[in-house]
C-alpha cells in the first residue's frame, strides 16, 4: 500500500485551506499514485481567534449515515471518490455539544465515512519559547481508540500531542495496527528537539509504519501574534527509518508499506509477546 502525507501552512481562512489540500492531493494522486492519502491536524483552521474556530467547525454528520456534512468534510469525502484513494482526513474542528474536538474522519474510495477519532490528550504546555498552549480551553478530550482496514491493513488513528503517550499506541498495536498515523501541528519549538525521536520511539516500540503529515510555517492568532509549526512531515518503517520525508515549505512524501517486513520485524523480535504489564 502506497501512503502520501500531505505538508500543508494553513491559517483561519478555511476556503482558502480547503483549495490548498484539494491542490496537493491531486499533485501527489498524479504524481505518486498512492492508495491512501493523508492531511495533517487542523488542515481546515488553524489560528484565529476563538470566533474563527466556532466559525470554521462543522457538525458532523451521525456515524453511518449518508448526511451531508460540512465543506471540509465533503471535500474530503468528493477527492476520495474523484482520486479513487482513502482519505485520512488529519483533523478538522468538530462541534461538539458544549466544546469543539479536534477529529480524525477517515473515508474509502467510494466516499463512505469509515472511522472517527477525537484527540484524547489535549495540549496544554508552555512551550520552551514561553509561549502558552490551552488547548482545553476551547476543545474536549475524546475517549475511544479507533482502527479501520484500509487495503488490507489495520490502521490505528493518533493526532499529535498523543505521541507522547505511549500507552494509546500499545492499546492500537494489541488491536492489531501495522500502521499509525498521526496528524500533527507540532509547534516549532517542541518540533526541532521531539518531533522525529518520538515517531521513531513510537514505531520502534510498537513495531508499526507511522505516517505523520504536519503543518509547516507561520500562522497567526488572535491578536495577530505569529505562531510557527515545524513541519517535517514524514513516514516511518517498524524498524524506525526514515523512509520518506517532506522538509521546510508545502508539499507531500510518499512511501510504500510493506507488510512483509512488519512481519519479520515482529517474527525477530516479538516484543508484544515479551511485554510485562508492571
Amino acid at each position: 500500500m502506497r501512503v502520501s502525507v500531505m505538508q500543508m501552512n494553513p491559517g483561519a481562512d478555511k476556503p482558502d485551506n480547503i483549495a490548498q489540500a484539494r491542490r496537493l492531493i491531486e499533485q501527489a494522486v498524479a504524481q505518486d499514485r498512492p492508495d491512501i492519502v493523508s492531511l495533517p491536524e487542523v488542515w481546515d483552521s488553524l489560528g484565529g481567534d476563538r470566533s474563527a474556530r466556532m466559525a470554521n467547525a462543522e457538525t458532523l454528520p451521525a456515524k453511518g449515515s449518508n448526511d451531508s456534512g460540512g465543506p471540509a468534510y465533503e471535500f474530503m469525502r468528493e477527492i476520495a471518490r474523484q482520486a479513487k484513494v482513502h482519505v485520512h482526513g488529519g483533523s478538522i474542528i468538530e462541534q461538539g455539544p458544549e466544546k469543539l474536538f479536534n477529529t480524525t474522519v477517515v473515508f474509502d474510495p467510494d466516499g463512505q465515512e469509515i472511522a472517527r477519532y477525537r484527540k484524547m490528550h489535549l495540549f496544554d504546555i508552555v512551550a520552551p519559547d514561553g509561549t502558552g498552549y490551552r488547548e482545553s480551553n476551547s476543545y474536549g478530550a475524546g475517549d475511544e481508540v479507533v482502527t479501520y482496514q484500509a487495503g488490507g491493513i489495520t490502521v490505528g488513528c493518533a493526532i499529535c500531542y498523543d505521541v507522547r503517550f505511549p500507552d494509546l499506541f500499545w492499546t492500537l498495536r494489541e488491536r492489531g495496527a501495522e500502521a499509525i498515523f498521526l496528524p500533527s501541528a507540532f509547534t516549532l519549538a517542541t518540533g526541532k528537539d521531539h518531533w522525529e525521536a518520538l515517531i521513531r520511539g513510537r514505531a520502534i516500540e510498537t513495531q508499526c509504519w507511522f505516517a505523520a503529515p504536519a503543518t509547516w510555517g507561520r500562522h497567526l492568532e488572535g491578536k495577530g501574534d505569529p505562531r510557527f509549526t515545524y513541519g517535517h512531515s514524514m513516514v516511518v518503517d517498524p524498524w524506525g527509518q526514515v523512509v520518506a520525508r517532506v522538509s521546510d515549505g508545502t508539499g507531500w512524501a510518499t512511501a510504500r508499506i510493506d507488510p512483509s517486513l512488519t512481519a519479520k520485524i515482529r517474527r525477530d523480535m516479538p516484543v508484544l509477546e515479551h511485554r510485562k504489564r508492571v
